[in-house]
C-alpha cells in the first residue's frame, strides 16, 4: 500500500473559512461571496473546517494560544486588559477578508484561551450606529453594538462561537423597539425585533 501524502499546513486562509462556517448558518449569501473570493468551493471549506476540528479535539493536540499561532504565526499586536482582579493577554492578528477588522484572542492565566472573536482594528473606522437600519450583516462587532445602543444585556449564543445581546434600537422614524442581535466570532449576523 503506498504511503499516504502528507497534509498540507493549515493556512490564514483555511482559518478564515472555519470562521465562514460557522457564520454560514445566518448569512450563506455573504459567506459564499468571501469563499469566493478565497478561491475555495464549499467541499473545501467544510474540510478546513473539519481539519479544524480534528485539531482542537485531538488528544495530542497542542494549547488554544499555541494552535492560533502556528496557523496564524506571530500577532500583529499583543497586550495586555484587566479582567476583574486578573490581569490578561491580547493577541490579534489581520485577516484579508476583513482588512478593519483583527481576530483577537484573550488570554487567562497560564495561557487559557477565555474569549476570541472579531474585534475593529485600531485606527479603522468604526460603523455609524444609529437605527435599526445601521444593524446589517457583518456591518459591527459585539462590543461595537452594545456601545452603540447602551445598555445592552449580554444574551447566551446558541454555541461557543456565538454570542448574543438585547437591547432596544429606534427605526428610521425614531419608534424605538427592543431588538435582539447575534453574533458569531464576534461579527453581527443577524437581527430581530421583538413583537
Amino acid at each position: 500500500m503506498p504511503p499516504t501524502a502528507p497534509r498540507p499546513p493549515f493556512t490564514v486562509a483555511d482559518f478564515q473559512l472555519v470562521l465562514l462556517r460557522r457564520m454560514a448558518d445566518h448569512c450563506p449569501g455573504l459567506v459564499a461571496d468571501a469563499r469566493r473570493e478565497l478561491g475555495a468551493s464549499l467541499t473545501e471549506m467544510r474540510e478546513a473546517n473539519k481539519r479544524w476540528q480534528a485539531m482542537v479535539r485531538s488528544p495530542r493536540a497542542r494549547s488554544s494560544a499555541s494552535r492560533y499561532r502556528s496557523v496564524l504565526g506571530p500577532p500583529e499586536s499583543e497586550g495586555k486588559r484587566a479582567i476583574g482582579d486578573l490581569e490578561c493577554a491580547v493577541w490579534r492578528w489581520p485577516l484579508p477578508l476583513w482588512p478593519d477588522l483583527r481576530f483577537e484572542v484573550t488570554l487567562g492565566p497560564r495561557g487559557a484561551v477565555w474569549n476570541e472573536w472579531l474585534v475593529r482594528a485600531p485606527g479603522a473606522p468604526s460603523p455609524a450606529l444609529r437605527t435599526l437600519d445601521d444593524l446589517t450583516p457583518w456591518s459591527c462587532t459585539v462590543d461595537e453594538a452594545a456601545r452603540a445602543f447602551a445598555p445592552a444585556r449580554p444574551l447566551e449564543g446558541t454555541a461557543p462561537t456565538r454570542w448574543g445581546l438585547a437591547f432596544t434600537a429606534p427605526d428610521a422614524r425614531g419608534v424605538r423597539h427592543e431588538v435582539v442581535a447575534e453574533f458569531t466570532w464576534g461579527l453581527l449576523q443577524r437581527t430581530a425585533v421583538a413583537g
